[in-house]
């Protein structure tokens, strides 16, 4: 029972101490955002190889082939950018039905700006590998960028607390309390997430001189901060 009376006694003064550090002391308390637009770095595309997709059921190793010289005439680093994703075959069909085995191959590609996605777009629809979707797209510093923002809105709060206590003839101390959210926003048009890709002229109409008007949606990146200042 004494153990207990004492630890009640020491679990007061530490509470009390708490409230009079924070709660019980003037402060002003201050909200604020930032963001910025960017445009992302990192495209992420899948491109399915399947006999049964193509006009002359040409095998998949041939459009492998067609896939890799396509890229490759594009400046693309297959060896880096491109991986195999996922293999399959219908053995199902085949053993069922005496049928052929139908074959298929996911691809994975990365490439780093929204006019090289056009252009790969285009020049495998041109070679009949027409089954290709944008997954989705990233921001490859968008780590730093959340700590600049993070920065810039810290800075924003302050000029707002100092702003709010002048009138009052008092000013502000020190940080009692930071807290703070982010969230990035990709805009969605069909299966790509923040792409949207406009005026790609078909090769079978004209010869493309000019690189092809390819346009991505911004990514938004916003932070907000909530601080809490003592006022002085």
């Amino acid at each position: 029972m004494k153990h207990l009376i004492i630890l009640i006694l020491l679990a007061v003064p530490t509470l009390a101490l708490a409230q009079k550090n924070f709660i019980d002391q003037p402060y002003v308390e201050t909200n604020a955002k930032v963001d910025t637009l960017v445009v992302p770095d990192k495209i992420y595309m899948s491109i399915l190889l399947n006999e049964a997709d193509s006009k002359n059921k040409t095998s998949v190793e041939e459009q492998e082939k067609t896939l890799e010289k396509t890229l490759k005439q594009l400046n693309i680093d297959t060896e880096k950018d491109l991986s195999l994703q996922e293999f399959s075959s219908d053995f199902k069909n085949y053993f069922l039905k005496g049928q052929n085995v139908v074959k298929s191959k996911m691809y994975a590609l990365v490439v780093g700006d929204a006019v090289t996605a056009g252009k790969v777009l285009a020049e495998l629809e041109y070679v009949d590998i027409s089954n290709v979707s944008i997954d989705r797209t990233e921001y490859s510093k968008s780590e730093e960028l959340l700590l600049e923002l993070k920065s810039r809105a810290v800075k924003k709060s302050l000029v707002t607390a100092k702003t709010m206590a002048k009138p009052l003839n008092q000013s502000i101390g020190k940080a009692l309390y930071i807290s703070d959210g982010y969230s990035i926003t990709n805009a969605l048009q069909g299966k790509a997430a923040g792409i949207q890709i406009r005026g790609m002229a078909s090769r079978y109409e004209a010869e493309v001189a000019d690189p092809i008007n390819t346009e991505f949606q911004k990514v938004k990146f916003e932070v907000s901060v909530n601080i809490k200042y003592a006022l002085e």
